[in-house]
């Protein structure tokens, strides 16, 4: 198939490679076209994933119109503060027939929407479109390792073509029609990631860890249910699966944010000093919102917030989870 990936970070590099390894004619779009040129030039993308060679056959320009022209899919793999203002680029261009798939895990600041619900407002109620999501570090994809994820489509044959083009070897993906639920999983599960990182810098230990992992999953169906989503789906790929993976591995960007949080460094600080968009940061701003909107309860998410934007100590924030008055499971 012809594909258009529009992202050059570390996931959406690692797709096009994946889908070149596969055969697929994939063009990569870097929207800073210095960067482009050194990514063509070196054939690896040295800031998020530089151990990984970029396949000769993957073109990469900052040229849209050309990395689009005549695609069948177009994967959107872009921060999610960012992904209106491509959405916005497309519209000049003719992408009928097109199938959109979201590779984004996150909300977007202001509005409260899910990435599809931002692709519905600026392309229409009638494009097709699908979402990705599941424990993915894109280092392991890259390099092969043995992983499992799942495409979200309101469409079931959207979502087959979707399946059967990324389906290899090495990678693994199911298919739901619980777009809410998947999208949802997608980036709640870095709030509590940050939590879990929280911990870690703490010093705490595997009893913390199950702690919050189990605890946070119950918020994120709490609200998931409230948005419509399928309580089943948070113990699939996209919620426990990318919960699991996401507060565990030391290549996890929103874990390694919260531990560094937890022995003492301000947010500020640890932003001015990466590239990388911790998701988990404003997706713990939009998901306060969305909680008192449908007034779930979410006190790992609130006492997240609290340490992020409250600057309040996250020893006294574990002090006060640890002391809330007692219920049942």
């Amino acid at each position: 198939m012809n594909i258009a990936v529009l992202g050059a970070g570390g996931w959406g590099t690692t797709l096009a490679i994946h889908l070149a390894r596969k055969n697929h004619r994939v063009r990569l779009w870097e929207v800073f076209p210095d960067y482009a040129l050194v990514l063509q030039g070196k054939r690896k993308n040295l800031k998020f994933l530089p151990e990984i060679s970029i396949p000769k056959e993957i073109l990469i320009s900052s040229d849209l119109g050309k990395v689009i022209f005549k695609a069948e899919v177009i994967i959107i793999a872009v921060p999610s503060f960012a992904m209106r203002e491509v959405l916005e680029k497309l519209k000049i261009f003719d992408f009928s027939g097109m199938i959109i798939l979201s590779a984004t895990k996150g909300l977007e600041m202001n509005t409260n929407y899910r990435m599809s619900e931002v692709i519905e407002e600026e392309l229409g109620d009638k494009i097709k479109w699908a979402v990705l999501s599941g424990p993915t570090v894109a280092k392991e994809v890259a390099r092969g390792t043995p992983t499992t994820a799942v495409v979200a489509s309101n469409d079931g044959k959207v979502a087959a073509i979707l399946q059967r083009m990324l389906m290899g070897n090495r990678l693994r993906l199911y298919t739901s029609s619980d777009t809410i639920g998947v999208e949802l999983g997608g980036c709640l599960k870095n709030i509590i990631a940050i939590a879990a990182g929280i911990a870690d810098g703490l010093g705490f230990g595997a009893n913390t860890k199950a702690a919050l992992l189990t605890r946070g999953l119950a918020e994120m169906q709490r609200l998931g249910k409230k948005m419509g989503a399928k309580a089943e789906t948070f113990i699939g790929l996209s919620g426990l699966g990318d919960l699991v993976t996401t507060c565990t591995s030391k290549n996890s960007r929103n874990r390694n944010f919260g531990e560094a949080i937890g022995q003492g460094k301000k947010m500020e600080q640890l932003l001015k000093k990466t590239e990388m968009v911790i998701e988990g940061i404003n997706t713990t701003s939009v998901t306060c919102h969305l909680a008192k909107k449908f007034k779930v309860e979410m006190p790992i998410t609130n006492a997240v917030y609290k340490v992020l934007f409250k600057d309040k100590n996250p020893l006294t924030a574990v002090n006060e989870l640890m002391n809330r008055k007692e219920k049942t499971e």
